[in-house]
């Protein structure tokens, strides 16, 4: 929240790649280059001055090692010039939501002007590694001085040891992945199997209807002739989500399936944020300014995915307004059950106050991460951008962003119209 002596930041532009499905169209594209599309979109699309741009922040959470700044690399590989300061940020799910903030943070202070905030994910291409044995055979063979010694090292290696290790997605604290911690908050909050392949079947809708009626699209800087979110299933109903196997628990009390889970994806997302001051200076309108944000952080055992539940209230609290006074509300799917805990939780209180219930009509109006799809680090400029946009197109007061994540955490915003 911008005190006295702060600047107002200001969304004025948003720019991503169309979001796939891993594995699938994009899969010859690493992350660098999905991230350096999504800029030189968010660049041409909007007609900025690579020369103005006076800072990038980028997140990644699937990185490769032989890029541990690929805010930087972003920078050499576009048409920003070599003086614009870069850095990469990762957290997960919210890693998106951190860019944004640091370039905010940035204005706000007076450090800058402008800057664009972005995050990617090669679902497609994670970094293959091998276990310790093998990665120590080959790190002792490289120092041995002599080619008879770095043989003696290489007759070492078996047959096992060249079996390669993918990042799984699991919980380093508890060895559960997301979605079996889910299953688990679905039955702490007896959320029905029902409840998740509705909110799943709304999300597609969304959408499609989004897409049609170019909103969504209006945000993509199409990539190999693709113009459009290639996960979106305009044909499904909730007898064909009905249908699906549960994954996580595939007991009789499993309810969370592929379908009413959000999907491994590839993807990148651009955000321009400008100072008040400099918006008007280049005769830009802003889609929305950044009133407030809030993080925060529980014990994995309380609910992997539960801390929305904490993070949207304190911000309410904060700014003096009401779930109510949300004219749209963004609420990140990981997972359908996820979406239904969190609401819950405001509803009824849980470690904070109550907030009041969610009018289901302001919710995720062009679908969410279900439908859209979810690369990891893209997630957050995705959301801050469909949100600012349609704020403009209602002219709508104030938007909410929720969004879990990983590690127990969750990040919160609020956007503002004048």
């Amino acid at each position: 929240m911008a005190g006295q002596n702060q600047k107002r930041v200001a969304i004025i532009a948003g720019t991503r790649t169309p979001f796939v499905k891993a594995g699938t169209v994009f899969k010859k594209y690493s992350a660098l280059e999905l991230a350096v599309f999504s800029v030189t979109g968010l660049l041409e699309t909007h007609k900025i001055q690579p020369g103005s741009v006076a800072e990038l922040v980028f997140g990644i959470v699937i990185f490769d090692p032989k890029i541990p700044n690929i805010a930087r690399e972003i920078v050499f590989n576009t048409d920003l010039p070599s003086s614009v300061r870069a850095h990469t940020v990762s957290n997960n799910c919210i890693t998106g939501i951190h860019a944004i903030s640091a370039i905010y943070d940035s204005i706000s202070s007076g450090r800058s002007e402008m800057g664009i905030a972005g995050g990617v994910e090669s679902m497609s291409n994670p970094p293959i590694l091998f276990g310790k044995k093998f990665s120590r055979i080959l790190l002792d063979a490289s120092q041995q001085k002599t080619v008879g010694g770095r043989i003696s090292q290489f007759l070492r290696i078996r047959p096992w040891h060249l079996k390669p290790e993918t990042p799984a997605i699991a919980e380093p604290s508890t060895g559960l992945s997301m979605g079996e911690h889910t299953e688990l908050m679905a039955k702490e909050w007896k959320i029905s199997r029902e409840e998740q392949d509705e909110i799943t079947y709304q999300s597609h809708m969304n959408a499609h209807a989004a897409t049609e009626d170019g909103s969504l699209k209006s945000e993509i800087f199409p990539l190999d002739g693709i113009d459009q979110d290639l996960l979106v299933r305009a044909d499904t109903s909730l007898e064909k989500l009905a249908k699906l196997k549960p994954v996580f628990d595939r007991s009789a009390a499993g309810t969370l399936t592929a379908g009413n889970s959000s999907p491994l994806t590839d993807g990148a997302s651009a955000v321009l944020l400008m100072s008040e001051e400099r918006a008007k200076t280049e005769k830009r309108e802003a889609l929305a300014f950044i009133r407030a944000f809030e993080y925060a952080a529980i014990d994995p055992n309380d609910g992997l995915l539960m801390a929305p539940g904490i993070a949207v209230p304190r911000l309410l609290e904060k700014t003096g307004l009401k779930l109510s006074d949300m004219d749209i509300i963004e609420m990140h799917e990981a997972f359908g059950a996820q979406i239904a805990c969190n609401m819950k939780a405001w509803e009824q209180g849980w470690k904070e106050k109550a907030i009041g219930k969610v009018d289901r009509q302001k919710l995720n109006p062009l679908g969410s991460s279900i439908a859209v799809g979810h690369p990891f680090a893209a997630t957050g400029g995705r959301i801050v951008t469909t949100l600012a946009y349609e704020m403009q197109r209602r002219d709508a007061k104030y938007g909410l962003v929720s969004i879990c994540a990983a590690g127990a955490m969750a990040a919160a915003m609020i956007l503002e119209r004048d």
